[in-house]
Order: C-alpha cells, then structure tokens, then sequence
C-alpha cells in the first residue's frame, strides 16, 4: 500500500506549543481526521485538503474511517489534541488495526509525540510532577466507574502524585466527588490539591487548595486536576515534588 497515517496532537492550546514534527505532517497531508474542535484548531492553509470532522465519541469508528483513507493510498493525518498517546487517538487507531483489514497491517504509519495537558497545568504550578505520579481520566465512556476507583485508590495509598484527566461533564457531575471521597480515605487533609483550567492557553486558570477543602464544582472538561503526594511542598507561589526521598524528608 502507498498511502500514509500519521496521528499528531495540537498541543494543549497555543500554536507554538504545537511541535515542528506535527506542523510539518499536517501540511504534508491530503486528508485530516479528527474531533471537529481539534480540526478546527488548525488554519485552512491548502484548499486541496480534504477535512473529515467527527463527534467526539466515535474514536473507533474514526480510526477504521482514517485507516481506509490511507488504504486508498491518501497520506492521512489524524488529529488528537494534546499528545495523541495519552486518552486519545493513537490508541484507537492500534485497535482497529488490531481487528481491521489485515491488509492495513503494511501501511506506512507513525505517531508523533505532543505535549498533553498534564504537562503544560504542571508547568503552570511549577514541577508537580517532578517525583513519581501516575495519570487517571475520571470518564467512564470506556471502563467502568468500579475500574477507576480501584486505580485511585491503588494511586493513593502508593503515594504517588496523581493527574485526574477528564473530571467532570454534564453527564457525569458527581465522579469528581466521589474522586476526592476516596483520595481522601488514604491521603493527608492538607494534601495539594491544583485545579488548572484551559492549561497551555491564554485563558489558563488555577486554584490552589487542599484535599480537605477541594470542591468538585470547581472543575469542568477543560481542566487538569493535580493531587500532589506526601512530599509535594510549596515554595513561594510554586508547587513541586522533589525526586529525591533524602530531600523530602
């Protein structure tokens, strides 16, 4: 086969945060595939490309629609926002080829690295993440609720510093709480807790406060929620975990 998939991400927000790598197989592409918000992030700079915008949900039925583009020897690019690796295409990309045309299998395809929103709200703070942590997204689209709270509980108790990815949606409005309940059965009152809305942007917003006094209502799709560990410590109006267990002692 002659065609071509490459999955990108747009970065959390700014243009310049969106890497060379990406920008450069953007334009190569004759065909886009994405969430039709992140394909709007992108300018309209050749009219010979083809956009194919989908709903947000339909990751799988996207990926096999990408897949059979590049099968009919287009180079496809297909776009995630933030990193394409971390709750996004890149995945379910390898899962239809996993049960997809066999064919598909010799395709020439690639994954470019971003930088997700865990890491642009960390530099937001300061280097939360700078000891060992663990991300979790809070959605139960794809796993069961019972699944997340064993991972959060699991995360607690080994203390590690812990990134919540999508906390909070209209059709889900009391997770986040029921989040924080376990959190807190096995995490400090005073515990870090830094909600950072629209991380990478502009419009980028933080509230600081504690595991005791964190209020779920505070969140919504567009925020990174970071729970620090035992060792995260404040300095100035930074936020950051030592990497070494002598230093947090």
């Amino acid at each position: 086969m002659t065609g071509s998939l490459v999955v990108v991400g747009t970065g959390p927000g700014r243009p310049e945060l969106m890497t060379p790598a990406t920008q450069a197989a953007i334009a190569r592409a004759t065909d886009l595939v994405g969430y039709g918000p992140y394909l709007d992030r992108i300018p309209a700079a050749n009219p010979a490309q083809r956009r194919h915008a989908s709903d947000n949900r339909v990751e799988l039925l996207r990926a096999r629609h990408a897949l059979a583009l590049a099968a009919e020897g287009r180079d496809v690019v297909v776009v995630s926002g933030g990193d394409p690796g971390v709750f996004a295409m890149a995945a379910a990309v390898f899962e239809a080829l996993e049960t997809g045309d066999p064919a598909w299998l010799s395709l020439d395809i690639r994954v470019e690295p971003g930088v997700t929103a865990m890491l642009a709200a960390a530099a937001a703070v300061g280097a939360p993440l700078g000891g060992d942590f663990c991300a979790l997204s809070l959605s139960d689209n794809l796993k069961s609720w019972s699944t997340i709270e064993r991972r959060l509980k699991a995360a607690a108790e080994a203390d590690f510093v812990i990134a919540l990815y999508n906390p909070a949606s209209k059709a889900r409005p009391h997770q986040l709480a029921h989040a924080f309940d376990v959190l807190r059965a096995a995490k400090a009152a005073e515990t870090p807790v830094l909600f950072v809305r629209a991380a990478g942007t502009a419009e980028v917003k933080v509230v600081e406060t504690t595991l005791a006094d964190a209020d779920a209502a505070v969140a919504d799709m567009r925020t990174l929620i970071i729970i620090g560990a035992s060792t995260t410590r404040r300095v100035g109006r930074w936020f950051y975990t030592p990497r070494s267990e002598r230093s947090a002692a």
